[in-house]
């Protein structure tokens, strides 16, 4: 015997029926007054919203409804994260480095030229090496180079390219 879809929607899975009411909240969002949202924010996380930014404050109710309806990052991907953060900011807090599977091999040296000056990176096994000064990632050495925010593998050519269609 067939069920119909009448009897599919009566018996929706705990998944499906969390699912639902996930979707109809994001949806919500998206009719709420920036004052009805901030109201929301207040109800959600507890704190009165920072701004008034209805970009920011659909962006950041959207994502709180997920985390509790599904579940936030676990422990260890917070983890990372602080240290990816450290890491940006140039905070060396933590003892560890996270290890970059696109670091080539230790003791390879880059070669990249900026503003007609050769310079040359030595990859160590915990961070480079440039002009005998360490430093924990190569965006950190691109920034030091340039003056400014860079995408380290991009920088010194690192970064994969998209392959073109054929």
């Amino acid at each position: 015997m067939r069920k119909t879809n009448k009897m599919i929607d009566r018996e929706l899975s705990p998944d499906r029926a969390r699912d639902r009411t996930v979707l109809s909240s994001l949806a919500a969002l998206k009719v709420m007054s920036v004052k009805e949202l901030k109201a929301e924010w207040e109800k959600l996380i507890g704190t009165s919203a920072p701004n008034n930014s209805r970009a920011f404050l659909e962006f950041r109710i959207a994502y709180r409804i997920q985390e509790l309806a599904y579940g936030g990052p676990d422990r260890e991907t917070r983890r990372m994260l602080d240290l990816l953060a450290d890491e940006v900011e140039g905070h060396s807090k933590r003892k560890h480095q996270i290890i970059d599977p696109r670091n080539p091999v230790i003791g390879t040296r880059l070669i990249r030229e900026w503003d007609g000056v050769e310079h040359t990176i030595t990859v160590l096994k915990d961070g480079f090496d440039w002009q005998g000064r360490k430093f924990k990632s190569l965006s950190a050495v691109a920034r030091e180079i340039t003056g400014t925010r860079w995408n380290g593998y991009r920088f010194f050519g690192m970064r994969e390219r998209k392959r073109e269609a054929a």
